[in-house]
């Protein structure tokens, strides 16, 4: 079980430089306070100039200090925009203790697919492959860190058998014809009609899958550091921003009553603070040290109550031979549809 921790208690660990996509709103914005107010240095990638002041603001407002705070200009929906980002750090070659990748689009009720500047669609191309393309670009940095740990936000509707999962078209990437075909796909596996919902499961299995072949990789080379993956559980922001937006909009009514009764009636639902808390501590906190491959999900145990602990993912996303191809497929598509 996993003990909650303050913000007074994390100043006790070592001051580090921390990568982490998806600052702007949500459960990273809130994580991005919780270490900023410890002191740790953070490097936030935002989508534009308007956005980097917003959450600039938005943290220092909260009490962080501006000098531990950098912005760098990166839009994760351009694959392109995503490489130039990465090569700027590169040049600079400071070193990250940590380095999250937290950013997640969920587009759940549209029903027409949207794509990405390089045509792949969006949920994938945000949520794993721009994630995908960070982790090795800035993975020589990581490895220059002196406590260096990669933590990926994942989340337990990639299982087919949890309560999330089970509920729509469930997770599954079958032979991942979608990916083989090249950008212009609808979804992975190359055969399913286009469901926003299950593109966005599809994409936390890759999440997992590219953590754990990440991990072998490492492994292979010596070079092992703690690969994290976590389930937040569900969060319902009270405000319009973060992760259900787009849900919102495609159905106001429908998603005020869902949240009614997921987060107000039968309390299924964790706090954004909270999550923020846990997304922090796995960062920088020496019980998640263990340099292994690692997933941890906060079930829900009762109304009100999770429990925050290690867990095994589902079968299919434990696969190492579906890890090690989707990485290889993800790789070739990124490198196919990137300017040269």
């Amino acid at each position: 079980m996993v003990d909650s921790m303050s913000t007074k208690s994390m100043k006790k660990n070592k001051l580090q430089r921390i990568f982490i996509t998806g600052a702007s709103s949500g459960i990273g914005l809130k994580a991005s306070q919780c270490l900023a107010l410890a002191g740790h240095h953070l490097t936030l990638p935002c989508r534009s100039l308007e956005r980097s002041k917003q959450t600039l603001d938005q943290l220092t407002t909260a009490g962080a200090d501006p000098n531990k705070l950098e912005t760098i200009t990166m839009d994760m929906s351009d694959l392109d925009s995503v490489l130039r980002s990465c090569n700027q750090l590169l040049n600079r070659g400071e070193a990250f203790d940590g380095i999250i990748l937290n950013a997640g689009l969920q587009s759940a009720g549209i029903k027409q697919p949207l794509f990405s500047k390089q045509g792949i669609e969006l949920t994938i191309a945000v949520n794993h492959l721009a994630h995908q393309l960070i982790s090795t670009r800035l993975l020589p940095l990581l490895l220059k860190g002196d406590q260096p740990r990669l933590i990926i936000t994942a989340s337990e509707v990639h299982n087919p058998s949890t309560g999330g999962g089970r509920v729509g078209r469930p997770a599954g990437l079958k032979s991942m014809n979608g990916l083989k075909q090249g950008a212009g796909f609808t979804m992975i596996d190359g055969v399913s009609s286009f469901d926003a919902d299950k593109a966005y499961k599809d994409s936390k299995l890759c999440n997992l899958l590219m953590a754990k072949e990440l991990h072998r990789q490492l492994q292979a080379s010596n070079q092992s550091i703690p690969v994290v993956s976590w389930s937040p559980g569900l969060v319902i922001p009270r405000n319009s921003q973060g992760f259900f937006r787009t849900s919102r909009r495609q159905n106001p009514i429908g998603f005020a009553l869902f949240a009614l009764l997921a987060r107000d009636l039968f309390r299924v639902t964790e706090s954004l603070d909270q999550a923020g808390a846990l997304l922090s501590k796995l960062a920088i906190d020496p019980q998640f040290s263990e340099p292994d491959f690692n997933y941890y999900s906060n079930r829900l145990l009762r109304p009100g109550r999770h429990l925050f602990d290690k867990t095994q993912p589902s079968q299919e996303a434990s696969d190492p031979n579906k890890a090690a191809e989707l990485w290889s497929l993800s790789e070739a598509l990124i490198n196919a549809t990137l300017r040269q």
